[in-house]
């Protein structure tokens, strides 16, 4: 069940400036959740811009965005022809030859005095407890190639985990608009030539196509891409750069045929100047090479690609340049900025789509009721910095933590320096364990202990409240835990079973 926003708005008429992923999922959300209040919402993209089609491989809030507006999971996933996903498996990252998943769920059971690396850290001090990922059952069942949902029970062992999808980002994007039309979302063909604002405020009142057609709006949403046409072109409001602790900048993807078995999890293989992802559908698979252009040529990236490659490639490769950062206002004006237009991390841990749904969720939760005011231009700024500094900290992460010096590039992220905020982090962790809590934000508790421990960074002592078991007491739990996690991905089913049975794709 839906509420829509309340109906005391100034607001009448929304202008979405482009389609793709961005465009369809604000499209979508904003006709279930605000049109019925009396709001017009207009998209106007062009077909011969295209998409980027970012995304392909997500977090598990998808999903809250998706239960939110009403979407059936299994007809989206059919429509999407996705895979369900468990967690990221991270191959030589911290040195060549390790390999971790960072886990959509907890390590250990639920219960425990202190958190449960903890009790491994000790494990560790008295004998042989094998790698954390044993004691984390999405991390078990990913490697086996297993996934259910989990259960509603808090007490049993399969409540531990969540999950996420892979899908087909050009899918979904047209499985959004087939819903937000069908709720009266008006689609405009065209490209924008003006861009018209208000001579005392700035604000933007209309755009201008082509073809001479003019489109008026009280707020506009930039979903334009990286050229964002409204929030930068038109209103200036400023990018932030973080290339220098962030310095891949491109990114060539190619598809390609496979015969394997699907597998429940997206792959990051550390490569020499930068990593390779694998997303597997149910129809093909998706691959990238993300890298910096200062280490390799756009050639290079695309060679060592397609020698990579595990099937026939099934389209043209298409190369993406960005620059790692922020917008400096996402919000400016009359003109909120979506996706891409509002910056790029990069996609190392599945971030983009995550960026555009909390986007979308604080523009409904502060949606203007009376006028569109500094101060709510300000609060939804300051809640996406928090967003974007803290996603951008934990993607540093995974570059600083590394013993590897086989590359230039890889010296230069082992030996950069850090923002303070990561540094702190990463001092607190060495020191006692301890992982700096939030309220708010994407990466919490269980994530962040994956990367640290997954990288080699070990605190320097465990909690004292964890010698209040004894050695032979700890030692058994710890056995017996990870026998039971062994014993409960076993009962699952395998993934390509499951979705043979609940949500096998729909023919083209």
């Amino acid at each position: 069940m839906t509420t829509a926003i309340p109906s005391a708005t100034a607001v009448r008429r929304v202008v979405i400036v482009g389609g793709g992923t961005a465009g369809w999922m604000t499209a979508a959300a904003l006709a279930r959740l605000v049109a019925p209040s009396g709001v017009q919402i207009t998209l106007v993209e062009s077909e011969a811009i295209g998409t980027v089609g970012v995304g392909e491989s997500t977090l598990p809030h998808i999903r809250a965005f998706n239960e939110r507006l009403g979407i059936d999971e299994a007809a989206f996933m059919k429509a999407t022809r996705a895979t369900f996903k468990l967690g990221i498996q991270f191959e030589n990252w911290g040195q060549i030859g390790g390999s971790y998943i960072h886990p959509f769920g907890d390590y250990g059971a639920p219960g425990g005095e202190a958190p449960f690396h903890h009790y491994w850290l000790r494990g560790r001090e008295l004998g042989d407890v094998g790698p954390i990922d044993d004691y984390s059952l999405p991390v078990v069942a990913a490697r086996e190639g297993r996934f259910a949902p989990p259960s509603d029970d808090p007490r049993s062992l399969l409540s531990t985990y969540r999950y996420a999808y892979q899908f087909d980002a050009t899918l979904y994007a047209r499985f959004l608009r087939g819903m937000a039309e069908t709720e009266g979302v008006r689609r405009i063909e065209g490209r924008i030539q003006n861009v018209a604002q208000d001579g005392e405020s700035g604000a933007i009142t209309k755009v201008t196509l082509d073809d001479g057609r003019q489109i008026e709006g009280d707020l506009f949403v930039d979903c334009s891409g990286f050229r964002a046409l409204l929030i930068e072109q038109t209103l200036k409001a400023g990018f932030t750069d973080w290339s220098h602790w962030l310095p891949c900048d491109r990114a060539v993807a190619l598809p390609c045929e496979s015969d394997q078995p699907t597998v429940p999890y997206t792959r990051a293989t550390a490569l020499e100047a930068g990593w390779q992802f694998r997303i597997p559908l149910q129809h093909r698979v998706g691959n990238g090479y993300v890298y910096s252009s200062a280490f390799i040529d756009d050639a290079a990236a695309l060679d060592r690609l397609v020698g990579r490659l595990e099937g026939k490639p099934l389209k043209a490769p298409n190369v993406l340049k960005f620059t790692a950062g922020q917008r400096t206002r996402n919000w400016a004006a009359n003109c909120v900025s979506v996706g891409l237009s509002s910056g790029f991390i990069e996609p190392l841990e599945s971030t983009s789509i995550y960026l555009i749904q909390i986007a979308i969720t604080k523009l409904i939760e502060l949606w203007p009721t009376a006028v569109i005011d500094p101060a709510t231009e300000a609060e939804f700024n300051r809640q996406m910095d928090l967003e974007y500094v803290r996603i951008r900290d934990f993607i540093i992460l995974h570059y600083c933590a590394t013993a590897r010096n086989d590359t230039p590039f890889w010296d230069y992220v082992r030996t950069m320096p850090l923002p303070d905020t990561l540094s702190e982090k990463i001092e607190l962790f060495r020191a006692r364990g301890v992982v700096q809590d939030y309220r708010e934000g994407l990466f919490l508790h269980p994530s962040w202990v994956a990367v640290y421990l997954g990288q080699d960074i070990l605190p320097r002592r465990h909690h004292p409240l964890v010698d209040a078991v004894s050695a032979t007491q700890l030692m058994s739990s710890l056995e017996r835990l990870r026998r039971m996690v062994r014993e409960a991905s076993s009962r699952l089913p395998s993934q390509d079973d499951y979705i043979a049975r609940y949500c096998a794709h729909l023919p083209l």
